[in-house]
């Protein structure tokens, strides 16, 4: 009877042994599983950690980028609005010179046409110029063109030759002047004579000799002289005058007013 449970105990036993055995085996599995579970959950978490830093400064660099991007497209947007404005002005600008261009063009063509009427004029009052006024203005008269349509003279030079004639011409006729010429005597002859011009109004005559005097008046193709022998004695007293040979005094000359 004894033997018989000793044999039933050590029969359980064995089989609490080996169950005892397979459940430290299963155990030691699970703990196995859990610790690479535990390892593989750490290495994920350490991989989302280090990919969440890692974005976190991918997201401040690209922030920043993205702040200078917006401001350098800011500059550039900036710098198209001067470019258009100053686009704006310089076609406004162009339209003005423009403008000023053509109103200087047209300017300067009715310059020409005042420049070459006046010039056509001086020439044509050249014969009313005495000798004396001559030496004075035939050095500005040469400089004026001989074909007013084609020269390479500029209007500012041309203009400035017209004025220095007619101040030369307007000198002449407000003052008196002499002047040694000669004049025809009743035969016809050419005679030393001195002239003592009024201006651009009138003019006498005298020779030294007394024997030939007269009056000069400007006509249409230039001075016509015409003789007066009575005159002779009051002309050469004006000449003296003008020379302070004589003192001044009161003459009686027949002065023509046209």
């Amino acid at each position: 009877m004894f033997r018989g449970n000793t044999a039933r105990y050590g029969w359980s036993l064995c089989c609490a042994s080996l169950y005892l055995i397979s459940g430290t085996a299963r155990g030691a599995d699970s703990l196995s599983t859990a610790r690479e579970s535990v390892a593989q959950w750490v290495q994920t978490q350490q991989l989302i950690s280090r990919t969440r830093a890692e974005w976190e400064s991918d997201r401040e660099m690209l922030q920043q980028t993205q702040a200078l991007l917006e401001r350098d497209l800011k500059q550039v947007q900036e710098q198209l609005g001067r470019f258009s404005t100053n686009n704006a002005v310089a076609d406004q600008e162009r339209l003005k010179a423009e403008s000023e261009l053509k109103v200087a063009v047209e300017a300067l063509e009715t310059a020409k046409g005042l420049v070459q009427g006046l010039e056509s004029e001086l020439k044509a009052l050249t014969p009313l110029f005495p000798p004396p006024l001559r030496l004075t203005v035939d050095p500005l008269l040469n400089r004026l063109p001989a074909n007013p349509q084609d020269t390479k003279a500029g209007i500012t030079e041309r203009l400035q030759t017209i004025v220095g004639v007619l101040n030369e011409v307007d000198k002449f006729n407000n003052t008196i002047a002499v002047s040694n010429e000669k004049q025809p005597n009743e035969k016809g002859e050419l005679v030393a004579v001195d002239v003592l011009y009024l201006g651009l109004g009138q003019a006498f005559y005298v020779a030294t000799s007394g024997d030939v005097a007269g009056i000069g008046v400007p006509g249409a193709e230039g001075w016509k002289w015409t003789p007066n022998a009575a005159l002779a004695g009051p002309i050469r007293d004006a000449v003296a005058m003008y020379r302070n040979q004589k003192p001044a005094a009161f003459l009686a000359l027949p002065v023509s007013v046209q």
